[in-house]
């Protein structure tokens, strides 16, 4: 309790002032007690049950939980990951939007690899990780694919259609013209490394707009839910553009040849996806029970099995854009909130994993200065052509100038689609061609720098400048939506 002195210190003189002001005090004192209780009892309960876990890991798998294993590995990554998450939501700063948690995944997966003691006995085979990853991709074209609103899409037409091609396309020839003459790039490489930093982080921009679509701002022009859909169509541009180049650098065939082959990769991928698409929206039937999760676990486990199987027969591109369109075609049949939110839980699981791997991926010891100063000076003036080319696209679409630089500067952020896309071409250059090494490890630095620099600044951006930038409604339920399209598309 306060004592008397201190109450008179801190009010006017009135004394009933001075006691409401002691309560006060108390009850923040008691409120702090009992956080502190529950983080402790989180701690205590969380670390005797990965303890268990871990125990029962041993008994099964033997070796593998014990230093230098696959599992023991996973688990210290996992483990990691998601407290260094936990720790940046934990970080606050007052006027500050709070910054991304895969930042902190990311930052704990870099420091378990380059702390020398840990990171020793710390590993995990490449076809773990290689798996995991495409698992984690698979995820995200799921809940692209059952994000897409056709209703939106229909509604605000040409405009999310310029913002999801025209950026990703001009930043990747942006980053191939660069990177061809600052790093010495071949061409076929630049343009694989440009649709790697093509993508827009769905991870990063749709929880802010969500944030500020909730308070209001931009809604009366549909700024949040534009940019929400055009983030999953800008992904999957870019994860195409990938896979074609992807199969150009490392098929011995001709250009038209391996040009070909994409095709019938995204014709594949798009009749077995339409097949799929329709076989989910009819089955399970609508009469059974938890009907839900039932859906859920079926796309999840036939689009995984469809990314991976479509790996191993040689048709690299088809497994996502199947994915991509099964989801699709299903969603717009399914009440879809129930599903989005088992699969987001899945996701949940393996953020970590995803930006624990990408993170260990990357060992000091290897990384060169002058290596480190021309991947930040080509990413960096290849994002300045993706902000120029967002602005001019916006332009004629009925929105103000500064609502145009918000747009430009809310598609900035860079991190999910980078954090698996860019360990792939090192992979396949382990497989395959172990003289492609080298540019493999440059597009992989590449990517770890671009999650690291463009995530936070891009979610401070949109959370900075969109209460200051976009118009608010007192009413969000009560606007009558006026898309800027209906006027000039």
């Amino acid at each position: 309790m306060p004592t008397l002195t201190t109450l008179f210190k801190h009010c006017t003189g009135n004394p009933t002032n001075a006691i409401k002001q002691g309560k006060e005090t108390e009850t923040v004192h008691v409120k702090k007690e009992e956080i502190k209780l529950y983080v402790d009892a989180f701690f205590y309960i969380s670390g005797v049950i990965l303890f268990m876990l871990w125990c029962l890991t041993w008994t099964f798998s033997g070796s593998e939980a014990l230093p230098d294993g696959n599992l023991f590995g996973l688990i210290i990554i996992f483990c990691s990951a998601f407290l260094g998450g936990k720790f940046l939501e934990i970080i606050k700063i007052p006027s500050v939007p709070p910054l991304p948690p895969l930042l902190g995944m990311l930052l704990a997966g870099f420091m378990i690899r380059n702390i020398p003691f840990i990171g020793k006995h710390v590993h995990v085979h490449n076809t773990w990780s290689a798996t995991l990853r495409n698992t984690a991709l698979t995820i995200i074209l799921i809940r692209a694919g059952l994000g897409l609103d056709p209703q939106a899409l229909r509604h605000l037409k040409t405009v999310c259609l310029r913002l999801s091609f025209g950026p990703c396309i001009s930043e990747a020839c942006a980053v191939a013209v660069f990177s061809h003459f600052i790093m010495q790039f071949p061409w076929q490489w630049g343009f694989l490394l440009g649709f790697v930093l093509g993508a827009v982080s769905p991870a990063v921009v749709v929880p802010s707009m969500l944030l500020l679509q909730e308070k209001g701002y931009g809604i009366e022009k549909g700024i949040p839910t534009l940019l929400i859909a055009a983030s999953s169509l800008d992904d999957i541009v870019a994860i195409t553009g990938f896979n074609t180049f992807l199969s150009i650098v490392f098929s011995s065939g001709g250009v038209i040849d391996n040009i070909l082959s994409s095709l019938r990769d995204i014709l594949v991928g798009v009749l077995v996806g339409t097949v799929l698409g329709c076989f989910f929206r009819y089955f399970p039937s609508a009469d059974q029970e938890k009907l839900s999760l039932k859906r859920a676990f079926l796309i999840l486990s036939i689009c995984i099995s469809a990314v991976l199987g479509s790996q191993r027969i040689g048709l690299h591109g088809s497994g996502g854009l199947c994915t991509l369109v099964s989801s699709f075609l299903a969603g717009t049949k399914w009440s879809k909130d129930k599903v989005q939110n088992i699969v987001a839980q899945t996701w949940n699981v393996f953020q970590p994993l995803l930006f624990g791997l990408v993170g260990s991926e990357v060992a000091v010891s290897s990384l060169e200065t002058n290596t480190i100063g021309l991947c930040v000076i080509t990413m960096s003036l290849a994002v300045c052509v993706r902000i120029l080319m967002t602005f001019v696209l916006m332009c004629f679409a009925g929105f103000t100038f500064k609502e145009k630089i918000f747009i430009a500067l809310s598609w900035l952020p860079k991190a999910t689609v980078q954090a698996v896309l860019g360990p792939l071409a090192l992979e396949t250059a382990r497989l395959s061609n172990f003289n492609l090494i080298p540019y493999s490890k440059d597009v992989m630095t590449v990517a770890f720098l671009a999650i690291l620099i463009t995530a936070p600044n891009g979610a401070l951006f949109i959370g900075i400048l969109g209460p200051k930038i976009l118009t608010r409604h007192n009413d969000p339920d009560k606007i009558k939506l006026r898309l800027p399209n209906e006027a000039h598309h």
